[in-house]
Parts: C-alpha cells; sequence; structure tokens
C-alpha cells in the first residue's frame, strides 16, 4: 500500500469505536502517527492504539472531554509532545440525543451543544493556534440536516452549527493553507446510530437510501482521507454528504 500519509500526525477525536476508530486504523495503515482521543473508553482506546502499533504503525491513546476548552487545549499540547505537531484534525467525537422538543430538557439541551458544538469550536482553535502549515481539518455533520425526521432537532442543530464553522473559518484558515471541510454521513452501523432503535425504525431508515442497507465504517473512511490528502488541497468550506443516496 501507498502510505499517502507518511510522516503526517493526525489527532482523531472520539476515536476508541466506531467511525473515529475506523478512521485511526485506515490513517495508521498509510504510514500516518495517529493519537486517539477518548473521554471515557479508556480501555478501547488503548486496545486500538496497541493494535495499530503491533502493526508496526505509530499510536498514542489521550484522554480528554471535548466539551471542555481546558482539557482540548491539554490534548492539543499532548499530541505535540508526543509527536512533534499536527498536520490533520478530524472531530469526530459527537452524541446523539433524539426525543421529541416537548421532552427535551435544559441539561439535555446543554449537553449535546457542549459536546457536538463546543467541542468542534474549541478543537478548530487550537488546530489554528498550533497545526503545521498546510494542514487538513476535517468536521463531522449528518445527513440529517437535509431531511425532516422528528426527535432529531437539537441533534441536527448542533450539526448545522458545526456545518457554518466549515464555511465561515475557510477563508480564515486558508491564508496558513490549511483547508476545513466537513464529512456528513447517513445512518452508519454504529453504537450511537442502533441506541434506543427498534428493528421497526432501523429498517424504516434503510429503506431511505439507493441501496437497502446501512452504511458502515469504512464507507465514510475514504472520504475523510481524501479530504486530508494532497488532491483534496483546492477544496475548502464544503460539506460532503456520504449517505447512500438518503437525501
Amino acid at each position: 500500500m501507498i502510505q499517502r500519509f507518511a510522516g503526517k500526525v493526525v489527532l482523531v477525536t472520539g476515536a476508541s469505536r466506531g467511525i473515529g476508530r475506523t478512521i485511526a486504523e485506515r490513517f495508521a495503515r498509510e504510514g500516518a502517527k495517529v493519537v486517539l482521543n477518548y473521554s471515557q473508553n479508556g480501555r478501547l482506546a488503548e486496545d486500538a492504539a496497541a493494535e495499530i502499533r503491533a502493526a508496526g504503525g505509530e499510536a498514542v491513546a489521550l484522554q480528554a472531554d471535548i466539551s471542555r476548552p481546558a482539557e482540548v487545549e491539554r490534548l492539543f499540547r499532548e499530541t505535540s509532545e508526543a509527536f512533534g505537531g499536527l498536520d490533520i484534525l478530524v472531530n469526530n467525537a459527537g452524541i446523539m440525543m433524539t426525543k421529541p422538543i416537548a421532552e427535551f430538557t435544559e441539561e439535555d439541551f446543554d449537553r449535546i451543544f457542549a459536546v457536538n458544538v463546543k467541542g468542534t469550536f474549541f478543537a478548530i482553535q487550537q488546530a489554528a493556534r498550533h497545526m503545521n502549515r498546510n494542514g487538513r481539518i476535517i468536521n463531522f455533520s449528518t445527513s440529517v440536516t437535509g431531511s425532516m425526521f422528528p426527535g432529531y432537532s437539537a441533534y441536527a442543530g448542533t450539526k448545522g452549527a458545526v456545518e457554518q464553522f466549515t464555511r465561515q473559518l475557510a477563508k480564515e484558515l486558508g491564508p496558513k493553507g490549511i483547508t476545513i471541510n466537513a464529512v456528513a454521513p447517513g445512518p452508519v452501523n454504529t453504537e450511537l446510530f442502533l441506541e434506543g432503535k427498534s428493528e421497526a425504525q432501523v429498517q424504516a431508515i434503510v429503506n431511505m437510501n439507493s441501496f437497502g442497507r446501512l452504511g458502515e465504517t469504512d464507507d465514510i473512511v475514504g472520504t475523510v482521507l481524501f479530504l486530508a490528502g494532497e488532491e483534496a488541497g483546492w477544496m475548502t468550506g464544503q460539506t460532503l454528504r456520504v449517505n447512500g443516496g438518503y437525501v
């Protein structure tokens, strides 16, 4: 395999499982030095980092709650201490809450915006301060922003904010050669997506895309690696929907 990212340092937030873990593993296979961030699932993140090292790659797992700016700052400092800099940031960490607006509490609202919006914003801020020239920032949105799903208002709202960060910061970061783009997956077969859904609900969502199945984490990774590579150097401020024709 051609190692497109040999020598590059990649930080993936929320990398202990699901899409984030798959992204970290793929970057490592292509030569990158990878930091797998986690908030609570330390054992899973450490296992993933150990597997990467056992396969000949370079990886460390670093704990930080991205909803806390001080911890985000520490995460970037420890990333630089581990590998000497940062070239690629993947803002994958996020949480999902789905319930009718009449049932949403202030605590629910504050939590989902703290992780999905505040966490992404301050990670981008740290990248703007410390990322090497010609860096890459890849944010995570959702294709739900293009649909009208009951119960998803707060979640879609957080991702709408992420898409605006992506657009509004493109010209601000451009003078440093940094691109910033977002990936908006459709439904993907992960614990985050499946939690709290019945088989009937999952099947109804499956029926909405063009291929009659849920996406898999591998379906998302190729777009992330494309945006992180040299081929996407003239692309910034964009959101790419990777959803099998879901919307």
